[in-house]
C-alpha cells in the first residue's frame, strides 16, 4: 500500500507551505502516473482514469466525492463516457500542498479497488 493513502488530509489555512518544487517530482514517484498541470498560474495534480461505461465512472467518481467529504478535500472532476479527470490543488494556497498528495493517492487506491 502507498504511504502517502495512509495518511489523513490536515487544515489548510492560507499561510500553509506549499510543497517545494523539488520535494514534487520525488513524490510524483509515489503515485501512479499523475502528472503536474499548470492553470492560470497554479500548479495541480491530475489523472485521467478509464471505465467501460458511464455508470462505472460515475460510481467511481461518487466513491472519491465520499473520501474527500471525509477529509475535507475537494477536487475538481470532469465525469464523461467511461472517464472521470481529477485534478487535485490546495485552492487556499493556489498551489500543491501535501493533501494533494495524499489524495491523489488515495484516489488511485479507490479506483483500483473499482
Amino acid at each position: 500500500m502507498n504511504r502517502l493513502a495512509e495518511g489523513s488530509c490536515e487544515a489548510c489555512r492560507i499561510d500553509a507551505p506549499m510543497v517545494p518544487p523539488d520535494q514534487i517530482d520525488a513524490l510524483l514517484t509515489a503515485l501512479d502516473d499523475w502528472t503536474v498541470v499548470q492553470s492560470e498560474g497554479i500548479k495541480q495534480l491530475q489523472k485521467s482514469f478509464s471505465f467501460p461505461s458511464f455508470t462505472t465512472a460515475m460510481e467511481f467518481s461518487n466513491m472519491v466525492g465520499e473520501a474527500a467529504e471525509k477529509e475535507g478535500h475537494h477536487p475538481v472532476m470532469l465525469l464523461e463516457w467511461g472517464k472521470v479527470t481529477v485534478t487535485w490543488w490546495s485552492h487556499k494556497i493556489g498551489g500543491l500542498h501535501m493533501n494533494d498528495f495524499i489524495m491523489a493517492a488515495k484516489t488511485d487506491q479507490i479506483y483500483r479497488s473499482t
